[in-house]
């Protein structure tokens, strides 16, 4: 009778604080060619199915036209698939070579803003490239500076175009290797490894499209800390030329 009760009991408990494998994916927000979940589980490329992350990495973080890749959601989804084996690969050689695709990515983009120059910002807008993501990570770089570097590893779209600004601005070719390295190791080792330590738990396996949205959330984060600033900024411009005005409209004749 008490064993009886035992299993019941268990069977009882919640499967989000049992770790095991990863339960059958739900109905995707985004489209398959764009869901980490589904490109990546059960490939045909078994382990080489690294070298497609690594590719995509690369892309997201060198080429101006990656800027639209899943790159926080495809770290996530890579180090839960394999913390859960679907993925037979070591997860701390795949922290590494997604760094190393991170920094590689990040110095093309530096070159090819040194390269391209003022032009860049002349370019006509098209299907995959837009003026307006210039302006905003090259703002994002004037503001910050060499940090922007690694702030922007954490801001999709902004982490594209902030290396390339970097070569535009002509920074320091060391100085923006130190923070390139710095942004690397955080964000694509540390998305990685916590996609493996979460995937341990059958909830978060089921609840994947949850767990991007979470992502994209927090990841967006810096923008809306800096509409805010500049925001606020306009603000107190605005409101102090009219306060000079009137001090002025106030002084008396002399």
């Amino acid at each position: 009778m008490i064993r009886a009760a035992l299993t019941e009991l268990s069977a009882a408990l919640p499967a989000a604080l049992v770790p095991g494998a990863v339960q059958p994916r739900t109905a995707s927000f985004l489209p398959d060619w764009l869901n980490p979940d589904v490109f990546l589980r059960d490939s045909p490329l078994g382990p080489w199915i690294v070298v497609v992350i690594c590719l995509i990495i690369f892309a997201e973080t060198g080429l101006l036209i990656g800027f639209f890749l899943p790159g926080d959601s495809m770290l996530f989804t890579a180090g839960l698939l394999v913390a859960t084996g679907a993925i037979n690969f070591n997860i701390w050689l795949l922290a590494l070579l997604v760094v190393v695709a991170a920094i590689i990515g990040n110095q093309v983009g530096y070159l090819i803003g040194a390269k391209v120059g003022p032009s860049l910002f002349s370019r006509p807008d098209s299907r995959f490239f837009k003026q307006e993501n210039v302006r905003k990570a090259h703002a994002f770089f004037e503001r910050h500076g060499g940090q922007s570097l690694i702030l922007a590893r954490f801001v999709p779209i902004i982490r594209t175009f902030v290396p390339v600004i970097a070569g535009v601005a002509g920074m320091e070719r060391r100085k923006f290797f130190v923070y390139n390295v710095l942004g690397a190791i955080p964000w694509a080792a540390g998305v990685t490894l916590l996609g493996a330590w979460l995937g341990q738990y059958a909830w978060v396996g089921k609840n994947i499209d949850l767990i991007f949205i979470v992502i994209v959330l927090v990841s967006i984060i810096p923008i809306i800390v800096e509409f805010v600033k500049g925001w606020l900024e306009k603000r107190r411009a605005a409101g102090a030329v009219p306060a000079a005005d009137r001090a002025e409209e106030n002084e008396p004749e002399r």
